[in-house]
């Protein structure tokens, strides 16, 4: 009862819109008053997203680790992530990303992510800020308790960064919680 109710009033409302774009097509168009020239566009200042550098319009990331350091020193520690990461750049500032890397444990893991990049110094373009978040996944058997809320093997991450690009190529400080720094390399492409 209640479905056909629905399929009546859409059909009234479908017809309605019908019959009121046909009498629009057939009326005669009423002539518009006279109307002075618009007035000249001003020029607006200059903004930190307009300038034409390659990291504005370039729609994708690859980068990969250089150096690791974590705060704490254990012994079961691994320094050598060998990070591939790809990024594809939705806009100047909103990205979407994944990273296949060795954890901390030389354990392999997979994050997911989507972020933000911004650029807070207007004298200082090529630097920015950047935070992600996604899903984390690889810290397995007796590491699995290493990173919060991992019960069930994938965990939530936020992750923040400061990058500075020169022409293609960027290079981008990662803190990876309390547990450490990592130092990217990586370049843009078109």
């Amino acid at each position: 009862m209640r479905a056909s109710r629905f399929v009546a009033v859409l059909a009234v409302a479908v017809s309605i819109a019908v019959s009121a774009a046909a009498t629009a097509q057939t009326a005669s168009p009423v002539p518009e008053p006279a109307q002075a020239a618009p007035p000249a566009p001003q020029p607006t200042a200059a903004s930190a997203w307009e300038a034409p550098e390659p990291w504005r319009t370039d729609r994708f990331f690859v980068e990969t680790s250089v150096y690791t350091r974590h705060f704490h020193s254990d012994s079961s520690h691994d320094n050598d992530q060998r990070l591939i990461l790809g990024e594809w750049n939705i806009d100047e500032k909103w990205l979407v990303g994944a990273t296949e890397f060795d954890n901390s444990f030389d354990q392999p893991c997979q994050y997911v992510y989507g972020g933000y990049r911004f650029r807070p110094f207007e004298s200082v373009q090529p630097l920015y800020l950047k935070l992600t978040a996604g899903l984390l996944h690889g810290y397995t058997g007796r590491y699995q308790n290493k990173i919060p809320f991992n019960s069930s093997g994938v965990a939530p991450a936020i992750l923040p960064a400061l990058g500075y690009c020169l022409n293609r190529f960027c290079s981008e400080l990662v803190v990876f919680g309390l547990y450490g720094t990592l130092v990217t390399a990586g370049l843009t492409i078109p």
